[in-house]
């Protein structure tokens, strides 16, 4: 029997007798020894964050026309919001938190051995109670995406939800991944970009100030550096993203508005007069022209700080928020993801990655890899919810690279709570998974294919073998992180029934998921925005001072 003390306090870095010294900015974040700072002031530019709809309404029809021949993007590019998780370090995913089964899908249950890998006792294995009503044990569907019921993520997750529930549902990917590294191409955020993904202000943002804005890279054929992520975890990293100048410091809001109108018009009419063949005349006039036009936008839609302060968003922090005043003020975790979520939520970035660190948590223990487990499902809970506040659909994609196992050793102390400790690495037990919010009803599994799958196996893309190792050969994903990534963003342009475009010029022509019923056997749901749009966000009733 294993005895501890005392279990690491979550934000504790991690001291691994078995790892070298950290080297590399990748291996700090994974263990533990370096995070965001995650500072959010009253006041700062970080309440760029909130619902423009309640802040603007008042530019002229003809300025509010030119608003839109100028391609100033008001309303993100009406994609449905998209955000991951990287868990770096290795991160358990499968067995304790999603359940991950053979062929059958997740409830075509491992051999005990296999579970007892995946940190599950004799007696926490998941099963069929009655074969008949179809009633199992240590299984919780509450979000469709089956659960182990002890799972400290899921109850992260379930303490943020409220009026989300009922609305989710998920899928989980067995896909091996390299351990303890930041090399695995993991992030799918430039493929979400291509996919049609973006916002008014900014196209990506990530919490770390990398390639791909978060811990793992993204795939070399998918990157843009024209779309490279904004760092966004502090209030210094966003304090030049909106400028509206000194105008409106001098005018009330609406009378600088009315000011830079008139600038506009006077310049256009100025402009009208000049007459030339040289086609570069005409390029310069409409930059100027629109240069006008965004000032004014800027200053009718960001002029008024207090309109725009997250820290001010009743929807995010308070009795009706989803942090309480004192979690957002204790825990910069909880902070850096009210940021991330503010931006992509409202439309202001078409994706974000929010990077935890410390998941490298094979410590000879189990409490402290579930307490970090736990927060992040916090983090992960309070995205859906904030979704549901605001009333648009999210997606949200969890990964980690590689993962860990258990040698069979037992923790029962109060937050280890009887399971199997983290004896080490193993990327073999690795799997990432995704939960789709819907304020319609929660996505519906995919019926549209060819491949002949069953529901279940559409909810588990891909399965382990019975001594829960990822079965390689069981998708294109299973065995190349690269097609992992591939694999997400086509579930993300199927939500939109655009997966028929996957293969076209323009997205992913030389893509590796082979053939349309290979393909149509990796799609999870059935498109919940089968126009390819989804509709604005519901507009913010936060009193604002």
């Amino acid at each position: 029997m294993l005895k501890r003390r005392k279990p690491l306090h979550p934000d504790a870095p991690l001291r691994l007798n078995n790892h070298r010294r950290p080297m590399s900015r990748r291996e700090f974040i994974s263990q533990g020894f370096m995070t965001g700072a995650a500072t959010i002031m009253s006041g700062s530019v970080l309440g760029l964050f909130a619902d423009p709809r309640a802040a603007y309404a008042t530019l002229s029809g003809d300025i509010s026309t030119l608003r839109d021949s100028c391609g100033i993007v008001t309303a993100g590019a009406g994609k449905i919001p998209f955000i991951c998780f990287d868990l770096a370090g290795g991160a358990n995913i499968s067995g304790s938190n999603v359940l991950v089964g053979g062929m059958g899908g997740q409830e075509d249950f491992l051999s005990t051995a296999g579970y007892s890998k995946l940190g599950l006792p004799g007696d926490r294995i998941p099963s069929i109670l009655n074969p008949v009503s179809g009633l199992s044990d240590f299984v919780n569907r509450e979000l469709g995406l089956a659960f182990h019921s002890d799972s400290a993520m899921l109850a992260g997750i379930s303490q943020k939800l409220g009026a989300a529930n009922g609305f989710i549902n998920g899928a989980v990917i067995p896909a091996r991944s390299d351990n303890d590294t930041g090399n695995n191409p993991h992030n799918p955020m430039y493929g979400i970009h291509r996919a049609g993904a973006d916002g008014e202000l900014l196209t990506l943002i990530g919490s770390q100030s990398s390639v791909s804005g978060g811990n793992s890279m993204s795939p070399n054929t998918m990157i843009d550096p024209a779309a490279r992520p904004t760092k966004i975890d502090r209030t210094s990293d966003a304090t030049g993203l909106v400028d509206t100048g000194q105008l409106v410091g001098l005018l009330d809001q609406s009378d600088a508005v009315a000011v830079m109108e008139s600038i506009q018009r006077i310049s256009d009419m100025k402009l009208g007069r000049v007459n030339t063949k040289v086609t570069a005349d005409d390029v310069l006039k409409d930059l100027v022209s629109c240069g006008y036009v965004k000032a004014a936008d800027l200053a009718d839609r960001y002029g008024n700080p207090g309109d725009i302060n997250p820290a001010l968003d009743c929807r995010i922090v308070g009795p009706n928020g989803v942090f309480s005043q004192a979690e957002f003020d204790s825990d910069g975790e909880f902070r850096k993801t009210a940021a991330i979520m503010k931006l992509v939520v409202n439309g202001y970035a078409g994706a974000g990655t929010v990077t935890m660190g410390g998941f490298d948590y094979h410590t000879g223990d189990r409490a402290t890899g579930e307490l970090r487990d736990l927060r992040a499902g916090r983090c992960i809970g309070a995205c859906l919810e904030y979704a549901a506040k605001v009333g648009v659909p999210l997606m949200v994609y969890v990964f980690s690279d590689g993962s860990v196992f258990s040698n069979g050793m037992i923790d029962n102390s109060a937050d280890g709570g009887g399971k199997g400790v983290w004896t080490g690495d193993n990327s073999s037990t690795a799997a990432s998974y995704m939960l789709v919010y819907n304020p319609g009803g929660a996505p519906t599994l995919f019926t549209g294919g060819s491949d002949g799958n069953s529901a279940a196996q559409h909810q588990q893309i891909g399965w382990m073998r019975a001594d829960a190792s990822v079965e390689t050969a069981g998708t294109p994903a299973a065995n190349n992180v690269n097609l992992l990534v591939e694999t997400v963003v086509l579930n993300y342009m199927a939500l939109h029934g655009q997966q028929n475009l996957f293969g076209n010029a323009g997205f992913f022509p030389n893509h590796g998921l082979g053939n349309a019923a290979l393909m149509d056997s990796l799609i999870a749901f059935n498109a919940i925005a089968p126009g390819g749009q989804i509709g604005p966000p519901l507009p913010n009733s936060c009193p604002v001072p």
